[in-house]
């Protein structure tokens, strides 16, 4: 076991000489190179399965013998100063370490077919490979500096695969926001470190823990600048793992491709923040406040997150905010201090939401090859509807995604967020009450998204060459607006589809006569495409059901979302799985690891979190109840297009909820008033006095000079008569001056 210890340092550097070989590739040989491109999928998958295998090892051999094992060795010494290097494997490294690399197997085998006709194939994975290599180099780092080192390169990769199409001006500005706000809470997260290297002398976990434990516990540090530390480095996970208020990136990092989305909100860069404070909860337990003030962000990430997806028309917008919100929920467990059940929850979490992602990604991939289509957007969940008869293993897939992030059992997402739910009561009751109905909400986001994406409201369906299928054209939804905004290309062809009535007035796929596009009709669809200067040539008249290599992730996942919560079921009222695999962190803690549980309670608990589950799943079916409405007349369609999606939704809902969650709450709007606004002003301002009062003292005193020097040079005519007169009527000026104001 020691020796398996010992070749643990190979977790991070494994993926690493895939981006390095493509690079070279590519400089050295790059028609060899991009002919062999699939070549290189393989290799990122074989490499991320050995790390994923090793980490398996190494967590069954923690289970067993609870043991940490670190390693370190020197890298600068200088009189009293020393950095170390090394690695820390220990229950929050081994967790870290599988979801990485299960997640991302699944992400990298999805990819290879969702981004085969993508230019940037090669990039991509490339990307992908340093991605997976700054992750796990973060979660197996032994300090501080080497966190923050792997820290800064996870952003680093994240600006680029948010970036990936940095031809479409929205990625260029989306992976520039990230980028930005990750810098405000990275730079708090460096003063952090310093502070507590001030304080302790150290960077290492165990010595910075002992050492300040025993400064707190004999009060020789000073509370404020303890507490203000400890901020700064709570600053560096707000702004990685969404938190309010630096959360304003994440909605746009859906710009980058569905696999990026997937692995940066399932298992990788948003889950970077939760185990910064996981790894330095025994720093945080003893600080006074800090635990409530980390418990305060959670609950408010928790309900604002949740508040914002109820209107979200794009499917990755709305599964972003969720993610928002879970993450608060798993921040909310840390600072109540509830390790166990913020990492029970991670690892929920990771599995149903990469399902989620990888399933709109189906639906997004058969969307953009749609001929026939009228909406020009293939993420807008307004524009589709009825997809379940076209897509069923995708539709299957998300609805299990969507049942287990509702807390529906026996669900992955329905064990680790019932345990934060009662937690909250030990702990704060208005905090419970959020948590609870934050809860609710969460069941009718999603399955609003379920409804809208396969369900679908008002649906027009037209008849294909084969006259087996029918593709949505329209689908109202009550939150939205642009839902009602159709072009007159494409209205003229939902019109011209509907006037094919048979005389039942039915549309005429009922009918038994099959009525083919025209070419004038053809030339009015214009098809999805997410990339640029790309075209795809697979193209159909009705979606299809994606190809096996991305439906063989999705079924895996579907595995982990059904079984994955069983592992912190304490079946035997004993210690359960997950609490004897994080006994070792627990201990550090000073926590029991003895989570015995009594059933009695646990189902009465469960019937309250499952009927509000189920409340908010009936809101959303009765709001967005699937409407299939065969048109007797154009009249109908034309009164529905002119009240529009805002007008049935009044009819609901205030409106005011609705302007809320659309606009993000506002957040976005006071930022780019107060800061980029004001930061603007004052640039003017700055730039103004530098050219106005700075440049123009000095600019200003040469003139004068030149103009005097110039009248000067004009009152000179080169006669010694005229100098001798100027000169005694100056002095003489003078003498007067000096005797009536002096003498």
């Amino acid at each position: 076991m020691e020796q398996t210890y010992q070749y643990a340092w190979i977790i991070p550097f494994l993926p690493l000489p895939v981006p390095m070989l493509i690079g070279l590739g590519l400089l050295l040989f790059p028609t060899a190179t991009k002919s062999l491109r699939r070549m290189w999928a393989f290799q990122s998958v074989l490499l991320l399965s050995i790390v994923m295998i090793f980490s398996l090892n190494l967590s069954i051999q923690q289970i067993n013998s609870s043991s940490v094992y670190q390693y370190v060795w020197s890298w600068i010494i200088n009189n009293d100063f020393s950095l170390e290097f090394g690695y820390l494997i220990d229950p929050l490294t081994s967790i870290m370490s599988i979801l990485i690399t299960t997640v991302g197997i699944m992400v990298l085998i999805y990819s290879d077919n969702y981004m085969s006709h993508d230019h940037g194939y090669l990039r991509f994975f490339a990307y992908m490979s340093f991605f997976s290599t700054s992750m796990l180099g973060l979660v197996t780092s032994s300090n501080l500096i080497q966190i923050y080192i792997f820290w800064e390169l996870v952003g680093m990769c994240s600006y680029l695969l948010i970036g990936f199409w940095f031809t479409r001006p929205v990625a260029a500005k989306a992976c520039q926001k990230a980028f930005v706000t990750n810098r405000v809470g990275d730079f708090g997260l460096l003063l952090g470190i310093l502070g507590f290297y001030w304080i302790t002398g150290s960077f290492e976990f165990r010595d910075l823990f002992q050492i300040f434990n025993n400064l707190i516990s004999n009060n020789e540090v000073n509370s404020v600048f303890v507490t203000l530390c400890a901020v700064l480095l709570f600053a560096g996970a707000i702004a990685k793992s969404a938190q309010f208020p630096l959360h304003v990136w994440l909605p746009d990092a859906m710009e980058g491709p569905t696999p990026i989305s997937a692995l940066i909100h399932a298992a990788t860069m948003v889950a970077a923040g939760i185990f910064l404070v996981a790894r330095l909860m025994p720093l945080f337990i003893v600080i006074p406040h800090i635990m409530n003030f980390i418990s305060f962000i959670g609950i408010i990430t928790v309900f604002f997150g949740a508040t914002l997806a109820l209107a979200q028309k794009d499917i990755k917008r709305g599964l972003a905010y969720s993610t928002m919100s879970q993450l608060g929920y798993m921040m909310l467990a840390l600072g109540m201090g509830s390790y166990r059940s913020a990492l029970f929850h991670l690892i929920t979490h990771a599995y149903s939401k990469a399902l989620l992602f990888l399933g709109s990604g189906s639906v997004i991939h058969s969307m953009e090859t749609l001929v026939g289509y009228c909406p020009k957007k293939s993420q807008n969940m307004v524009l589709m509807g009825g997809l379940k008869k076209h897509v069923p293993i995708t539709k299957n897939s998300f609805l299990l995604g969507t049942l287990s992030l509702c807390g529906i059992p026996p669900l992955a997402c329905f064990w680790s967020k019932d345990e934060i739910l009662n937690d909250s009561w030990l702990y704060s009751p208005i905090f419970a009450i959020i948590a609870w109905s934050t809860a609710g909400f969460t069941a009718f986001y999603m399955c609003r998204i379920y409804l809208l994406t396969f369900e679908g409201h008002l649906n027009v369906h037209f008849q294909n060459y084969s006259g087996k299928r029918n593709t949505p054209l329209y689908s109202i939804s009550l939150w939205g607006k642009e839902g009602s905004k159709i072009s007159n290309k494409n209205l003229n062809f939902c019109l011209v589809t509907l006037l094919k009535m048979n005389k039942n007035g039915r549309p005429s796929f009922f009918s038994n006569k099959v009525y083919k596009m025209d070419e004038n009709g053809r030339n009015l669809i214009q098809p999805f495409l997410s990339i640029p200067n790309f075209s795809n040539t697979k193209t159909s008249l009705y979606p299809y059901e994606s190809d096996n290599t991305m439906l063989f992730p999705i079924l895996i996942l579907i595995l982990f979302t059904l079984f994955v919560g069983f592992l912190g079921i304490p079946f035997n009222q004993d210690v359960d799985i997950l609490s004897k695999w994080l006994t070792p962190s627990i201990n550090l803690l000073h926590q029991s690891s003895n989570n015995s549980i009594d059933w009695y309670e646990f189902c009465k608990d469960a019937v309250f979190s499952v009927s509000i589950a189920c409340f908010g799943i009936y809101i959303a079916f009765f709001l967005y109840k699937p409407v299939y409405s065969s048109f007797q007349n154009l009249d109908l369609i034309n009164s529905v297009v002119k009240m529009g999606p805002k007008r049935i939704f009044s009819d609901k809902i205030k409106n005011a909820i609705y302007d809320w969650s659309y606009n993000r709450g506002y957040i976005d709007a006071f930022y780019g008033t107060f800061f980029t606004a004001g930061v603007r002003k004052l640039a003017e301002f700055t730039h103004f006095f530098d050219r106005r009062i700075i440049d123009g003292i000095p600019n200003g005193v040469g003139f004068m000079s030149f103009f005097v020097a110039e009248v000067i040079k004009s009152v000179g005519g080169g006669r010694i008569s005229s100098y001798l007169f100027f000169y005694f009527s100056y002095v003489s000026i003078f003498l007067l001056i000096y005797y009536f104001l002096i003498l």
